[in-house]
């Protein structure tokens, strides 16, 4: 999948999927980037299927340990004081003035999705060689 081709997948995962405040975008995409590297390539391959769930809950737990939750909506409280429903107008709004695009708003919790996927993805890579 060409960098573009994955940036433009992601888009839709922003504000807790759709904007609706459930699972944080960045977890799915670290656990998206964790599939990619260890997923099956087959339906019917569930020895593969099961060896990647191993990663994928290692990145989950890592990132609720970090972020003190999987819901952005939980991890905006963290962030701001309030969680925003970023599908409504003027949540959204609100959320971006309260600083949800600043350097330490929801940037450094995408971040640290990507480090603790990186992180993962490395060891995974190791253990290969």
């Amino acid at each position: 999948m060409e960098d573009e081709g994955a940036f433009r997948a992601g888009s839709a995962l922003a504000g807790g999927v759709a904007r609706m405040g459930a699972t944080c975008g960045a977890l799915t995409g670290a656990v998206m980037a964790i599939g990619l590297e260890a997923g099956r390539t087959r339906l019917e391959d569930t020895q593969q299927y099961a060896k990647a769930m191993v990663p994928a809950q290692e990145v989950y737990r890592r990132f609720e340990a970090v972020e003190g939750s999987s819901r952005c909506l939980e991890i905006h409280e963290k962030l701001y004081g309030r969680g925003f429903l970023l599908a409504d107008p003027e949540q959204r709004k609100a959320f971006l003035e309260a600083g949800g695009h600043s350097a330490t708003g929801c940037p450094s919790v995408c971040y640290e999705a990507a480090k603790i996927a990186a992180d993962v993805i490395l060891s995974l890579r190791e253990e290969k060689a």
